[in-house]
């Protein structure tokens, strides 16, 4: 036997915590079939067969926004064995909203009640047994946080699988919500089996009015036309539209339920908490510095003080054993070149990346500590207002803080918007946003010619490229993205201590990510350009790179970088290399430099840049067109080559201006 579980809740809610707890590291990241949202799946610890789906953090199953459309599709046409709807205790009136609406698709369900120890230590009371009573459902009071009644939870789980019952049905509905849902029911009734949607579910989405369920029951016109006249009478009674009617309903029954079930004296101690620190991290005026200011420490402990000496650390590691591997493919006699392709391309090339692993990761712990306190639903909220200035609202900046990771999944995450336009505006200027994958250039660059100012350097570099962003943004604005952006709404969670074991495993994703790339198309790349710098246009060996085929391709496009203060084929060349993946440009300059150490590195680039020539080249690099897995992701939102490549070239456009100014006036200022 096996069964399949869906796990639904708010944002917020401590979803991701609980479903670390449920699988372990049991699990793997996907998308959705057909579209680019990101899901979690993995196998339930203690359950054999039982596989749990981690469905994206929404409010309600309206089609708003993909995630909604993914959950209800998932649901619906997946038919799975029990549904696990998360609750926050803390705010049990506003999560009960979509555990009332997951209960109509009639599947079996069990609510995890999250954060109890909160409830408790504020000295409020949730009658657990009679809630559970009352929706007919069983009702598991946990603490993710804290590892407390996840064994109990997966019990319940475990008997769902076996007994696999069908839920008690609910009629919570009254008044004209009621006749106006019952009469349609039996109008649709048919159409409801012969689709596979559960009727009560059908006939409420009926009442919305909701157009996908209409086609998937296939409505006809007459159909259509009385079931109208059945909501509009409704509404004119009711003196409401349908969706207030309809909420009002359900929350008057919340209302009802709590105000039986749950014994309420104040605010939990973490609400109160975050309230006092909101005064300041949320101020009107120092919101923004105070995040510009712990950015600014962030990068200062990365770069400069933690990260550089494991760094150092790393690399003579990495050289030690390079050295050691070369020897021994001498002794073994092992052709000279074949020799100088493992170690002077490929172990070259990999170890030159692979050295700045601690900073990478060092970077995400920080991140993910941000995150996991709360801090970041924060600096959405402080945002909107600068945001709405450029033309998108505070929940644009969600893709853009993404993009800080990795520009993929930030270009995905803007089908979260539920407006065309600053969607599509959101999917330009996010590439403006410093991506993990670039960290190395900086650390290669910053090592070279400022070892003592990285972190302000990295900190100066970050910022450049939000003001880039801005300024786009009020160009975009006011020509091809006209209009206004849409309002923005979201909750501010409790400030939380982070988990360590999230952050752990946050930590390990992105290291395993990042040496997955080194060894896959960074490795490659590495022996493509050992290749195409070994020999010349008629595939004669050169001794001197200069004379091979990288140069003659690098020496056409140099060029083109002089008023931008470089003009060094290996400089060009490493820019090309660096759209299949940006950690490419630091191997190709390791592999054409011929560099086994990073002092032998930073001798090389000191001859190829001269510091300023070194920051117009930083500009460049973080502005220009993304990797093509990102210019993919931008075709496949866009939905068009011709936008993904419109969009390439005004980032490259972009980046060639803003990397001439700073070089041009660079030279006036220091001249």
């Amino acid at each position: 036997m096996s069964g399949l579980f869906a796990l639904a809740g708010n944002q917020n809610s401590g979803k991701t915590t609980l479903f670390n707890r449920l699988t372990g590291s049991n699990q793997h990241v996907g998308n959705f079939p057909g579209v680019t949202v990101e899901k979690k799946e993995g196998r339930i610890k203690g359950i054999k067969d039982a596989v749990l789906v981690d469905l994206p953090g929404i409010y309600s199953l309206s089609p708003y926004t993909s995630e909604e459309v993914v959950t209800r599709d998932f649901i619906l046409k997946e038919h799975p064995t029990g549904i696990i709807n998360i609750v926050d205790a803390t705010n049990l009136e506003r999560n009960l909203y979509l555990s009332l609406q997951l209960m109509e698709l009639g599947i079996p369900m069990v609510i995890a009640l999250n954060m109890m120890d909160e409830v408790r230590a504020s000295g409020n009371v949730i009658h657990v047994e009679l809630l559970s009573q009352k929706l007919g459902i069983p009702i598991v009071p946990i603490s993710a946080g804290k590892n407390e009644g996840i064994g109990d939870l997966s019990e319940v789980v475990k008997k769902m699988m076996i007994e696999q019952k069908t839920l008690p049905k609910l009629d919570f509905c009254t008044g004209e919500v009621h006749r106006a849902i019952h009469s349609i029911a039996h109008i649709i009734d048919d159409q409801a089996k012969q689709a596979g949607y559960p009727l009560r579910f059908a006939a409420t989405k009926m009442v919305e009015g909701d157009r996908p369920t209409m086609e998937a029951l296939q409505i006809d016109e007459n159909e259509e036309h009385i079931i109208e006249h059945i909501v509009e009478e409704m509404e004119s009674r009711l003196h409401t539209d349908r969706e207030a009617a309809l909420a009002d309903m359900r929350y008057g029954y919340i209302e009802a339920l709590c105000n039986e079930c749950v014994v309420k004296h104040q605010e939990t101690h973490e609400q109160i908490r975050s309230e006092k620190i909101d005064r300041l991290l949320t101020h009107k005026y120092l919101g923004i510095p105070i995040f510009f200011g712990i950015m600014l420490v962030v990068f200062w402990l990365t770069f400069t003080v933690i990260g550089q000496p494991l760094q150092d650390l790393l690399g003579n590691v990495l050289e030690r054993l390079t050295m050691l591997f070369s020897a021994f493919l001498q002794d073994i006699g092992v052709s000279e070149w074949l020799r100088s392709l493992i170690i002077d391309g490929a172990c070259n090339g990999v170890s030159s990346v692979l050295s700045f692993l601690p900073i990478i990761v060092l970077l995400f712990f920080f991140l993910s500590l941000l995150e996991d306190s709360g801090y970041m639903a924060r600096v959405a909220f402080v945002m909107d207002k600068l945001l709405r200035k450029i033309g998108l609202s505070g929940r644009s900046f969600v893709p853009m803080l993404i993009g800080f990771g990795c520009s993929v999944p930030a270009i995905m995450a803007t089908r979260t918007l539920s407006s065309e336009r600053d969607r599509k505006m959101t999917i330009v200027l996010t590439p403006f946003m410093s991506c993990s994958a670039k960290l190395p250039i900086y650390g290669m660059i910053t090592m070279a010619f400022f070892p003592h100012h990285s972190g302000l350097v990295m900190f100066g570099i970050y910022v450049l490229g939000i003001i880039v962003a801005i300024l786009s943004g009020l160009l975009l604005k006011g020509t091809l993205f006209r209009g206004e952006p849409i309002p923005f709404v979201m909750e501010l969670p409790s400030y939380r201590i982070p988990s360590g074991k999230s952050v752990l495993l946050h930590m390990w994703e992105k290291a395993k990510d990042f040496i997955r790339k080194a060894f896959t198309i960074i490795f490659l790349a590495a022996i493509v350009i050992w290749f195409l710098q070994s020999f010349d246009l008629h595939l004669n060996p050169v001794s001197d790179a200069s004379q091979s085929i990288l140069a003659a391709i690098g020496s056409v496009i140099a060029p083109i970088f002089i008023p931008l203060g470089f003009n060094d084929w290996r400089a060009s060349t490493a820019l090309i290399t660096g759209i299949t993946a940006k950690e490419t440009v630091v191997s190709t300059f390791s592999v054409l430099t011929g560099a086994t150490t990073d002092l032998q590195l930073t001798t090389a680039l000191q001859q190829i840049f001269t510091p300023l020539s070194s920051i117009s080249f930083l500009v460049f690099t973080i502005l220009y067109m993304p990797c093509v897995a990102a210019f993919a992701a931008t075709r496949r939102e866009l939905g068009s080559l011709k936008g993904a490549l419109l969009t390439a070239c005004y980032q490259t456009g972009a980046a060639y201006v803003t990397a001439m100014l700073v070089y041009q006036i660079g030279r006036l200022l220091i001249s």
